[in-house]
Formats: C-alpha cells, sequence, structure tokens
C-alpha cells in the first residue's frame, strides 16, 4: 500500500469514534420519525414558528416600544432587537469608538480599509450625522458595487471555467461580472435585477444589458463530456440534460427564494411542501436553453436591431404562416423575385497560379479551371490556390466542388462515402507592396445544398469545428457564393489567394474545386438557390400552393435578414443561458423546448407524465402552472418564472433578498441558512424584524439595496462594540423623551453583565453585541495591495489570470501558479476581477477560504488553520508587497519611529500605543522593515474586524 493511501487509511480509522457518535444520532433522529431533540433550549432560541413558516404571506410587524433612546430617532431595527433582548433580560453593548466603527463600515460596504487620510477627516467630523455623511459616500463609491458583485457571485457559483473533468476555460463569462458590479454601483430595483438574471432577453429586448444578465443562469459548473462530445440520442446525454437542468433550477431557486426544490428530484420533498411535480415543472421552464456563447451589442440601438432580426429569423425558421402569408411579406417576395430575374450573373473562372495542400495530397489542374486532388488523403488539409486579377471590381465569389469519376462515389468529396466539410473559406489580397496580405470580409453566405446543422454560414464563422458538409447528397455537383462586404478594386500587380480549411471531420476532404468570380451589382442576385426553391420558382406565381408561397418566403427573408445581420457591426459575445447560439460539437440549439418528464425515483429510464412549465404550489396566491399563449416559446416560460419570483406577494423573494445583505453585516443571518427557509435549515431569530424588513424593502424603499445597507449600518445594532468594554461602562444613564417627564433607561452592559450575556447568549443570535469577523480572501488580498500602495483600481474587463497558462494533455489546460509574477499588474487589480478556475484554483486564495465556484456558496467559510498562518507568512504574494509596503513607508516617512506609525494608521487604522512603539522599533531593527510590514499583514487585528 502506497504512503497516501496509508494516510487516508489512518485518517478513516482515527475518525472512528466521531463516526460511531454520527451513526448514533442519526439513529436516534430517525427512531424519533426525523424531528432532532433539541434539549434545553437558552436565551438565543429562535421562537417557536409553523415549519412553513417563510411560505406564508407577508404582513407588516407593528415596530415594538422603543427600550431605549428617542423614538423619533430610533432606528426600527433597534426597537425590534431590543425588544428581544428585553424577553430575556438582556441589553445591548455600548457603541463601538469610531476608529473601530469606520474600518467596520469600509470593509462591510467596499471591501477596503480606510485611509489614513479619511479616518483623520471621518475623526475631525464633530458634526452629528457625520457617521451617516460616510456611509453615504461609500455606498456611492464605484468600489461598493465591486464589493456586493463578489458576494452575488459566491450565491451564483460563478467562475470562468466549466468545471467538471473538461475543465474548459470560458473566454466570455467575465461581462456577466461586470454587469454585477455595474448593477450594484446603480442601485438597480431588485425586482428589475430578478427578472433581467432570469429572463431578460424576453421582458426587456431592448437592453443590452439584460443579456448580460443571463450569465446567472448559465454560471454554475457544466458537463461538456456529458452535452457536447457524446451523441445526442444517447441515454447519457439525456441524463446530462436533467441533471444540468437541475443546477439552474438549484441555483435560480435557492438565490431567489432560499428553498430546497432540488431534494424533490426522485420524490416528493421529505420536509418542505414541494411535490416532485414542482421541481419537473421547474425543470421545464429551462428546457429550451443552454449554456453557450451568446450575441450582444454594447450599443443599444445596435442590440435592439440586432435582437429584433434575430426574433424575425426564429420566427421565420418555426415556420409561421401568419407572418409568411402576410400581404407584405408576399408582395416583397415577388418584388425580390422580379429584380432577380433581371440580367443574367457572369462569372469569370479563375486561372489558379499556384496551388497547394498542406496535407501533402496532388491537386491537378483541369482544362475547365477546377483542381482535382489526389494522392495521399490526410485526415485534415488546406488548399491554398492563388490567382491574378480575374477582373478589375470583384463583387462575390463562387465555389464550386464537382464530381470526377476517381472520387469514392463519383464525389464531390474524398471521403468514402462521397462527402466533404469545408470549415473555414478565407479570401486574401496581396498588394505588391504590402508585408502582410489582408483578409477581405465575406458576407451573405449561400448555398445550392445546406444541411441542418451544416449549413454554408458555418464556413465563415471563425470555428473549425463547424463546418459546411455535403452530406448525403452526394454524386451530384454544388456550389457556394460569397458577397465580398466591400466591392474590391484589384490594384496593378496584385493577386488574391484563396484559402479552403477542411479541418473538421477526418478525411472530409474536396474532390474537385473551382472557382470563380463576379462583378455584378446590385448585390443578392449571385446568391445560389437550392434546388426545391429553383423548382417552385419554375411553377408560375398565380399556379404555386401556399406551402410553396411559405417556403419561397422563408427563402426570401432568410436571405433579407442574414444581409442585414452582416450589416452590422460584429457583436460582443457573453457566456450566458442561451437558445440561439453557433452550435458547439454537438452542442446544438433547441428549435423548441425539450420534452421533461417527472422522473420516477429520478430514474431516467422510468418516465412518467410529461411536465408542464410552472412554479411552488405552496405559495398561496401566485399563479402555479404558468399559461403561456405559445408553449413552443421557451422564453415566455422564463419570463413567468422571472414575474413570479419577482412578484410583490412572492414572501420567500423578499425574506430572502434581506435575510442574505443581513448576513453579509453581521456574519449570520437572522435565518442562518440562507438558501434554506424550509424546515431542515434554521429558525429565524428574530421572525417579526425579518417580515418588516422584507415589507419595508419591498414597498418603503422600492427595492433599493443601498437603501437596505444604509438602514442596517446605521443601526445601533450594528454600531455595537464587539469586545468586552473593560469597565468604562455606564450602568445606567436617563435622557427625556421630548417634553415627556418619563425618563427611558439606556442599556449598557457591566463586566458582570456582559459574562451573564456571554453565557446565555454566545452564538450572538440576539445580536446583544456585534460579533467579530476574520477578513475574507478579497479583503486580505485588496487591503495588502492598497496598504502597499499598488493596488490598481482600474474597472471591467477579462478576468486576470494569475497563473501560467499551458495546454493540457486533454481540453483541461495546465495551470502553475508558482509561476505567476505577482508584480505584474495582472496581480494588482482587486480580487473580484481574478481569474476564477473550479478544478484548480489559487492556493493562496484557497487557503482563505475564497470558493471554487463548483457549489453554490451561500456563507463562506471562516476557518483558522495552519495552512492560512503558512499561506500569510510565506506565500509569494504577500513577501511582495510586504517589500512594497516596506518601500512605501520609506518614501512617505523620514525616521523610523514615523514609519512605524505610518505603517500602523495604513494597516490597522489607528497609531500604535506607547508600550507597543520600542517592541515595534526592536523587531523591524532586528528583521528589518519589510519582515516587520508582513508580521503587521499576520496580525490578529490586521485578519479581524471588531
Amino acid at each position: 500500500m502506497n504512503s497516501f493511501s496509508s494516510i487516508n487509511r489512518r485518517a478513516w480509522q482515527g475518525l472512528f469514534p466521531v463516526r460511531s457518535i454520527l451513526f448514533a444520532a442519526v439513529l436516534a433522529w430517525a427512531l424519533n420519525g426525523g424531528v432532532a431533540e433539541t434539549g434545553k433550549t437558552n436565551a438565543a432560541s429562535a421562537r417557536a414558528l409553523p415549519d412553513d413558516w417563510a411560505f406564508r404571506p407577508l404582513q407588516r410587524p407593528l415596530i415594538p416600544e422603543p427600550r431605549l433612546g428617542n423614538p423619533a430617532q430610533l432606528n426600527p431595527i433597534d426597537a425590534f432587537i431590543q425588544a428581544r433582548l428585553a424577553e430575556q433580560g438582556m441589553a445591548q453593548s455600548p457603541e463601538a469608538e469610531k476608529r473601530t466603527l469606520l474600518r467596520r463600515v469600509y470593509f462591510d460596504l467596499i471591501g477596503l480599509p480606510p485611509t489614513p487620510e479619511e479616518m483623520r477627516d471621518c475623526l475631525a467630523d464633530s458634526s452629528p450625522d457625520a457617521y451617516e455623511h460616510v456611509v453615504d459616500r461609500l455606498l456611492a463609491s464605484p468600489r461598493y458595487g465591486e464589493r456586493w458583485a463578489r458576494h452575488w457571485m459566491d450565491a451564483a457559483h460563478f467562475a470562468d471555467t466549466h468545471g467538471h473533468d473538461q475543465d474548459r476555460i470560458r473566454t466570455n463569462a467575465w461581462p456577466y461580472r461586470d454587469y454585477l458590479v455595474a448593477s450594484f454601483n446603480s442601485d438597480k430595483p431588485y425586482a428589475r435585477f430578478i427578472q433581467e438574471q432570469v429572463a431578460g432577453d424576453v421582458l426587456f429586448p431592448g437592453d443590452p444589458q439584460a443579456v448580460i444578465a443571463l450569465g446567472f443562469v448559465a454560471a454554475g459548473p457544466w458537463d461538456e463530456s456529458s452535452l457536447r462530445d457524446i451523441r445526442e440520442d444517447t441515454i447519457d446525454r439525456q441524463i446530462g440534460r436533467y441533471l444540468d437542468r437541475d443546477d439552474m433550477v438549484t441555483t435560480v431557486m435557492q438565490t431567489f427564494t432560499s428553498t430546497t426544490v432540488q431534494c424533490a428530484r426522485c420524490h416528493d420533498h421529505k420536509f418542505d411542501p414541494i411535490p416532485q411535480r414542482d421541481y419537473y415543472d421547474l425543470q421545464a421552464v429551462f428546457a429550451g436553453v443552454d449554456r453557450a456563447n451568446r450575441i450582444y451589442d454594447a450599443d443599444p440601438a445596435v442590440h435592439s436591431r440586432r435582437q429584433a432580426l434575430l426574433r424575425l429569423r426564429k420566427r421565420v425558421g418555426r415556420g409561421e404562416r401568419d407572418l409568411l402569408l402576410a400581404a407584405d411579406t408576399q408582395r416583397e417576395t415577388a418584388e425580390w423575385e422580379r429584380t432577380r430575374g433581371e440580367g443574367k450573373v457572369e462569372w469569370k473562372v479563375i486561372e489558379p497560379l499556384t496551388f497547394l495542400s498542406a496535407g501533402g495530397a496532388t491537386l491537378t489542374r483541369q482544362a475547365d479551371g477546377s483542381l482535382l486532388a489526389g494522392g495521399s488523403r490526410p485526415e485534415r488539409d488546406t488548399y491554398t490556390i492563388t490567382a491574378g486579377a480575374a477582373l478589375p471590381v470583384i463583387t462575390a465569389v463562387r465555389l464550386e466542388v464537382l464530381t470526377d469519376p476517381s472520387l469514392p462515389k463519383n464525389g464531390p468529396g474524398r471521403q468514402d462515402n462521397g462527402n466533404l466539410h469545408l470549415s473555414e473559406f478565407q479570401v486574401l489580397l496581396f498588394e505588391p507592396d504590402a508585408k502582410q496580405p489582408r483578409e477581405i470580409s465575406l458576407v451573405n453566405p449561400s448555398a445550392d445544398f445546406d444541411q441542418s446543422g451544416w449549413t454554408v454560414e458555418n464556413a465563415l464563422d471563425r470555428n473549425d469545428k463547424t463546418a459546411w458538409g455535403i452530406h448525403p447528397a452526394v454524386g451530384e455537383p454544388h456550389q457556394a457564393t460569397f458577397e465580398l462586404k466591400e466591392p474590391l478594386s484589384l490594384p496593378g500587380g496584385a493577386t488574391l489567394a484563396f484559402v479552403l480549411k477542411q479541418l473538421h471531420g477526418e478525411g472530409h476532404l474536396i474532390g474537385r474545386p473551382r472557382l470563380a468570380v463576379t462583378d455584378v451589382r446590385p448585390p443578392g442576385r449571385t446568391r445560389v438557390l437550392p434546388a426545391d426553391i429553383e423548382r417552385i420558382l419554375a411553377t408560375p406565381a398565380s399556379q404555386r400552393s401556399d406551402d410553396q408561397r411559405v417556403a419561397i418566403a422563408a427563402f426570401f427573408l432568410k436571405g433579407k435578414i442574414s444581409s442585414q445581420l452582416a450589416a452590422l457591426p460584429k457583436p460582443s459575445l457573453v457566456y450566458a443561458a442561451a437558445n440561439d447560439f453557433e452550435p458547439d460539437g454537438g452542442l446544438k440549439p433547441a428549435a423548441a423546448p425539450r420534452p421533461v418528464h417527472r422522473l420516477k425515483r429520478g430514474d431516467i429510464n422510468n418516465p412518467l407524465e410529461p411536465a408542464s412549465p410552472g412554479a411552488l404550489e405552496c405559495v398561496s396566491g401566485l399563479e402555479t402552472k404558468f399559461v403561456l399563449a405559445d408553449a413552443g416559446d421557451e422564453g415566455a416560460r422564463r419570463a413567468a418564472l422571472a414575474r413570479w419570483l419577482a412578484h410583490p406577494d412572492n414572501p420567500l423573494t423578499w425574506r430572502s433578498i434581506v435575510n442574505r445583505v443581513w448576513h453579509h453585516h453581521f456574519g449570520k443571518g437572522l435565518v442562518d441558512t440562507p438558501n434554506d427557509f424550509g424546515r431542515m435549515g434554521g429558525r429565524p431569530s428574530h421572525p417579526e424584524l425579518l417580515d418588516w424588513l422584507a415589507v419595508w424593502f419591498r414597498d418603503d424603499a422600492r427595492g433599493s439595496l443601498k437603501q437596505l445597507h444604509r438602514l442596517i449600518v446605521t443601526s445601533r445594532t450594528y454600531r455595537q462594540i464587539s469586545s468586552p468594554p473593560g469597565g468604562q461602562v455606564r450602568e445606567w444613564e436617563r435622557e427625556k423623551v421630548g417634553s415627556s417627564p418619563a425618563p427611558i433607561p439606556v442599556f449598557s452592559l457591566s463586566p458582570t453583565a456582559w459574562a451573564a450575556a456571554q453565557q446565555a447568549d454566545a452564538d450572538n443570535r440576539l445580536l446583544w453585541r456585534m460579533s467579530r469577523t476574520r477578513l475574507d480572501a478579497e479583503q486580505v488580498r485588496d487591503a495588502i495591495l492598497q496598504i502597499s500602495g499598488c493596488l490598481d483600481l482600474r474597472m471591467g474587463g477579462p478576468s486576470d489570470m494569475q497563473f501560467d497558462l499551458q495546454p493540457g494533455i486533454h481540453v483541461t489546460p495546465r495551470v502553475d501558479y508558482t509561476k505567476f509574477d505577482v508584480a505584474s499588474p495582472a496581480s494588482r487589480r482587486r480580487g473580484v476581477y481574478r481569474f476564477l478556475f473550479r478544478t484548480l484554483p489559487d492556493p493562496f486564495m484557497d487557503a482563505l477560504d475564497c470558493p471554487a465556484g463548483d457549489q453554490l456558496t451561500p456563507v463562506r467559510n471562516a476557518s483558522v488553520t495552519v495552512q492560512q498562518a503558512l499561506a500569510m507568512w510565506n506565500n509569494a504574494f504577500v513577501a511582495h508587497y510586504a517589500q512594497c509596503f516596506a518601500a512605501r513607508l520609506e518614501s512617505l516617512a523620514t525616521t523610523p519611529e514615523n514609519r512605524l506609525n505610518l505603517a500602523y494608521e495604513l494597516a490597522l487604522g489607528r497609531p500604535p500605543t506607547p508600550t507597543e512603539l520600542p517592541e515595534l522599533a526592536a523587531y523591524a531593527g532586528k528583521h528589518g522593515l519589510a519582515n516587520f510590514c508582513r508580521v503587521i499583514f499576520n496580525s490578529n487585528e490586521f485578519m479581524f474586524v471588531n
């Protein structure tokens, strides 16, 4: 047995007592009917609530009578907290001193510490609302959106790679991250934020950001091997689709409604009122989308135009007869048919000057200008054919693939069955004085034979994995034409190179190509018509059937739409939920939503009745089954769910988001399981406060997250101290409320009362103090960069790869974090812009509990481990920026004492005490300023927020 196996076995054996305890606990739970015996309750126990508390309608609770302070000035949050504490005979703690509070709110709202200048300005401001001004300034900072986007990325398990066994890079995932930053900074209403991320393309078709928002649905892992690389008609492909939709459903429902609907995949939910049919109805919502690169345009006008054309193309592709038989469509089609018949297109066959097969085949010139391929038949090949100026001006190119008796089955391809694939077709212009050739833009391709999935457009898509394919119409010649985006006037001495790349498929090579050019105008007359369209056009218009008129109109509109799309600027791409995208291997868009069945025990081999789009029946007052005008419109399904989620009467949605925000401010939500409001999740510690916040956020704040943050961080509850006050405690103070002579007690905890509260509520569920929290991975990293003076605040754009990237043996690349230059510009931007690799996470960030994106992460771990201590002391990033910190201190301060003072102000937000200075000076003198800076980065005071 090898050492690794021995270690694992010893570790498992060492856990035997733990396993026994767990087994006994599970057995006791089962014998008790699945209800845990909680034993004795303490002060922090949640109130008794029904199991379905989260599904019950929202009502605004009355704000309790204040226990202290002026009611006119009291934050409603404090009234609820104080009332709950009073029930247990407890009181709130004093307010934290200003430095502590400022450091706390800076890290909470923007994820960075205050600079010494900001700290001094805040301390010098003695106005009554000085703290509120700080809060407003932080909420208006662009750094706020960066901080809270990172929280949302955890919830959505966003990363820049697919995950699974083929962890391919998603080059276009980053626009969704930038969308989040912009959405939080603009304080987008939460209902709109929800709707955009589920169905923004349908509900807000003119907004390009609403397309980018669909990156949410596609943010999670994707199993490329199951969903792209195996046959469509296999059981494994179907299993892959169900599992992929499961991730979409889980992401949407846990993030927005804090429900565990995925537990109903194999049977009705064991604990919550969610039947299995509801789960599969939610799967049906996403039955028409895949995860793929989706086009959008940053310019709203171009975006609206392109999206309108794409929607029209989809309607044409579905063969909508009301559109195709409409009087306007038929009139346009007739005009196109008339002008097309005017004049004859003259093609000039080119005379090849040179011709070469990159794969080693022989190309032999024929009398008709074609080239016959023979000799070896490589798996892949590229033909390069050069020619002079056949015409003074060229507007289009025609490629013919001809037959020949020497080809298998007469051709036109060299494959055994006569097939061929053309991956890419390019035209290059070589001018006499130019050092590099210029590529000529080709648009509006057309062919007399187009097979679904292998259309001639694939010869211009810059994707070697797609192709124009001649299959199975073999034994006949075929042709394709390509218009030039701009007419080309050839200068004297210029030559053209025609590049025919045949890279998709093994041995599917062209047997006998011939090229021709024309100068015909106007464009469009050179298009090749499929044989069936030619036959219909040969029939007099008065004798055509409706089906024939539909076919002609569809062909005409497809060409017209393609021309209009080609005239638009090149679009951008985002990896998102998509139903109209370029095929990638076996991944192709669904023509209509795929059928979804309820599966008996979750078994793909035991399908039951078909599922239809819907949501949860346990949420009363809302539509459970979605009524759609067109069941085949997949976008309408997502739009219906988006409206259901964002509905004002959906109690889950509004409770979920205020609890999620509360969690990030206090380290624990009012419900300590942000993704599970069910029976097996936590119970709210303050149910009335949770409901009051949900209603206030929905109605009064109108879904403004910035207003919710402001309400929370300006509360007395948030501003409490987090550690014992050390005896400087006011036992009782009294102040008058308005003109009323009745005194209101102001509670403050004595050391004795603090100890009693600690014993009664050690987890601080009643919020009698503020909880101390450790900085998360991004806060540590960003604070180090800011303190050292190296933080680059550029926003947006592709993610920064902070590793050395090399091709892997298979799909997953090789990644080496040790070879990355930590001094490079890619290292200096904020952590939110860091490239996130699911299966190969950054070891430094991983040690600090940064999630890799393979699982939904509503709550990060906050562990304290040996690995963290080693990483914070030895990691190259920390060591380098400790040196940068030292260099900054030396440049800004002239004496050792001033440097030590400045170091503390920059890193900890305070000056060192008189008793600390001698020890600091001694250490810095012995070990150097850089090592002293590294000690500061490793100090508890730096790593934790009080």
